[in-house]
């Protein structure tokens, strides 16, 4: 790889073609990495789920949020916040992971935030209330504390 051009994909879009670690920082080329998600899937809420709860279990927000980032994109556009909050608390556990304090809490409280107005209806059995307090509490923590461990802090998605 002529490190010097922009990687690209099959079909020509900029594509970083480096390695990943488990919370997404890229590696140098050559370096065996975790295993990236596919873009563009279209999953049923239920696979959707299923599928972030198994990232972020194994410590791989990151990944996580490129599954949430799925179904918000192909999701209805009533559905879009609720996936796009997921997609931020995921963030934010990855910048805590990582050490980033700041930018992990402003996300953990965005991705609140965007996830309160779901609280009443608990959409897909997703326990949104938990949710949301588990990422102000978890801000609150990465603010005034350590790096967090992603797996070890992984939040249940549903009840």
């Amino acid at each position: 790889m002529n490190e010097t051009r922009r990687d690209r994909d099959a079909e020509g879009r900029a594509r970083n073609a480096r390695p990943r670690d488990g919370l997404g920082r890229p590696l140098p080329y050559g370096t065996p990495g975790v295993e990236r998600q596919p873009e563009g899937i279209v999953r049923t809420p239920a696979q959707t789920l299923r599928e972030a709860q198994r990232l972020l279990d194994a410590g791989m927000p990151f990944h996580a949020h490129e599954v949430f980032e799925d179904a918000w994109k192909s999701g209805p556009e009533d559905e879009r916040e609720l996936w796009r909050g997921l997609a931020q608390l995921a963030v934010g556990l990855t910048h805590s992971a990582r050490g980033n304090t700041a930018g992990g809490a402003r996300l953990l409280r965005r991705g609140a935030g965007a996830l309160a107005p779901f609280a009443g209806s608990g959409p897909y059995g997703i326990e949104v209330s938990g949710l949301c307090d588990w990422a102000r509490e978890l801000a609150d923590r990465v603010e005034s504390g350590p790096m967090v461990e992603a797996a070890a802090e992984a939040p249940r998605l549903r009840a």
